[in-house]
């Protein structure tokens, strides 16, 4: 008995050092490639027959670096850094507006409700000529220089010259800049007296809280029992986003997502008792835009049949990245560890064949048929999975496929009309409307509810824009048109709520015509239908 004592005791201690011994190899091995890479450098700057900069050098070593490891280990230098992290922290510090370059001017397009240029008089339809006396109207602004000028620290003040339609001179305004919220909520609305919509653009700091605010309006207002989730284009964020969300549709001790890597433990995130929509239908709309955190809702819901998933593939990035601050300021996202669905898929799409081919996949995904036919989706059978509560079929190896598939649309009649948009001239003629028609649009239109019902964009409207293309080499033909004209129609007047309401109206009116949005309504509302997808029968 002492003597197995000794050699267990023994195994272990020999099992230390060998585990130790293996660990200091590894760090030998970094201190000695660390040695190698600065000795290349240092004779590079002595014995190059050309002058180089070392900083240069180190920053393309690293890029390529990552490069081999993952697409999405990524160098970020010092200065993209701040911008980076703006949309997921969920806001940024400057004035408050929204704006588009408009005839070589820069017109503020709407203003942050309570917002610092709100706040001292600055209105939608003005035309900011001058920044600390500096012109900038007629100079070839591009929207990059427009944030130079505007956006700085908190508590800073700058000086908005503005030309108003109806005042003989130039208004001037001082404006102190502050924190300006970025919403990851783009729409929040009912689809019926009893389903609600919510739409959302990222995962950032803020978006539960915008969530639960959606939610309890729409309560307040209706009789909210189901919910249209809509994740489409969505490429992720914050993954405590992703799982707070998830927590609203789960009821409590539910597994959510884990994450495992060669150098980090297994970590699981489980539901809690406080979700706000842990009963009634729940449908969720994605497609191969719909990225990381987003594809961990969906992979839960899907995987806990509580709710029935629509659209198309979702892209497929099941890796974790990590920030690490480098000495200059810069860093590195390093992908540290996988995530994984409840029923234990991974979905990261491969990229062994290298990142070229990786960012490739959308347009093999055209090639190939997938996004416009179900058949053509090619599922790994040997990665089969089974959902937790009615057992269905799913597969990992490459993105969550959906419950119900709906196909992207061939129309050839599109490229007329996407040529349009490329020229920017559908949104350009809704601007020249604002400009000469705002006020009385605002009279004539109060409130949403009036406008939607009675306001119509005429084929006069249209034909403007139409005749811009012509000008610009967007080549029409009577077919092309005909099919254009109702999508311009629609598009112009949801561009002109979202100016005279807000964003979310814009999209309440895009969406009268969504094939997805109308499958989803009837999914909810079709008896039988929605307990039949779920069921897997």
């Amino acid at each position: 008995m002492n003597f197995n004592y000794r050699i267990t005791g023994f195994s272990i201690l020999m099992g230390m050092i060998l585990f130790a011994g293996g660990i200091e190899l590894k760090a030998q091995d970094v201190q000695n490639s660390t040695m190698k890479f600065g000795r290349l450098l240092r004779l590079i700057d002595s014995y190059y027959v050309d002058t180089t900069n070392v900083d240069d050098l180190t920053e393309k070593a690293i890029v390529e670096i990552l490069r081999g490891l993952d697409p999405h280990s990524v160098y970020i230098s010092k200065a993209e850094v701040e911008k980076m992290n703006e949309p997921l922290q969920g806001n940024f510090e400057g004035v408050g507006i929204s704006f588009n370059v408009y005839h070589d001017s820069l017109m503020v397009v709407t203003t942050v409700p309570g917002g610092p240029s709100e706040k001292v008089g600055i209105r939608a339809g003005d035309r900011i000529v001058a920044v600390d006396t500096k012109n900038i109207a007629g100079i070839g602004l591009k929207n990059t220089d427009v944030y130079d000028y505007l956006r700085g620290k908190k508590g800073t003040r700058v000086i908005l010259s503005v030309k108003r339609k109806g005042e003989p001179n130039l208004l001037d305004f001082a404006v102190i800049r502050d924190k300006i919220p970025i919403n990851s909520l783009d729409a929040s609305y009912m689809l019926n007296e009893n389903t609600g919509y919510i739409k959302l653009n990222k995962f950032s700091a803020t978006t539960t809280s915008e969530f639960l605010d959606a939610i309890k309006a729409l309560k307040t207002s209706s009789k909210l029992n189901s919910l249209v989730l809509d994740l489409r284009g969505n490429g992720g964020g914050y993954l405590s986003a992703a799982t707070e969300l998830a927590d609203q549709f789960l009821d409590a001790y539910k597994l959510i997502v884990y994450t495992s890597g060669a150098h980090a433990d297994k970590k699981e995130y489980n539901s809690t008792s406080l979700g706000e929509l842990e009963q009634g239908k729940l449908v969720v709309l994605i497609d191969e835009g719909s990225a990381s955190a987003s594809e961990i809702v969906a992979g839960a819901v899907q995987d806990w049949d509580r709710g029935v998933l629509i659209g198309r593939r979702s892209f497929g990035k099941g890796l974790v990245q990590q920030p690490f601050p480098l000495t200059d300021g810069s860093m590195i996202r390093l992908t540290t560890a996988h995530y994984y669905t409840p029923s234990g898929r991974n979905i990261q799409k491969p990229y062994e064949e290298g990142t070229d081919a990786y960012q490739k996949d959308y347009l093999n995904r055209m090639k190939n048929g997938e996004l416009f036919s179900k058949d053509s989706v090619l599922q790994n059978k040997a990665e089969t999975f089974l959902t937790k509560t009615s057992k269905r079929t799913v597969y990992g190896g490459g993105g969550v496929m959906p419950d119900l598939f709906i196909p992207l649309d061939t129309s050839k009649y599109y490229i007329y009309y996407n040529g349009l948009q490329r020229k920017n001239l559908v949104y350009n003629g809704v601007l020249d409307i604002m400009d000469a028609n705002r006020e009385s649009l605002k009279q004539k239109y109060p409130d949403f509810k009036t406008y939607a019902a009675k306001f119509d964009v005429s084929d006069e409207m249209i034909d403007k824009i139409i005749e811009a293309g012509e000008k610009e080499g967007v080549k029409k033909d009577d077919k092309s048109v005909e099919f254009a004209r109702p999508l311009m129609k629609r598009q112009m007047k949801g561009l002109i709520a979202r100016d005279l309401f807000s964003l979310s109206h814009y999209f309440e009116i895009m969406n009268t015509e969504d094939e997805t949005i109308a499958k989803a309504v009837e999914v909810i509302t079709r008896k039988g239908n929605y307990e039949k997808i779920l069921s897997g029968k």
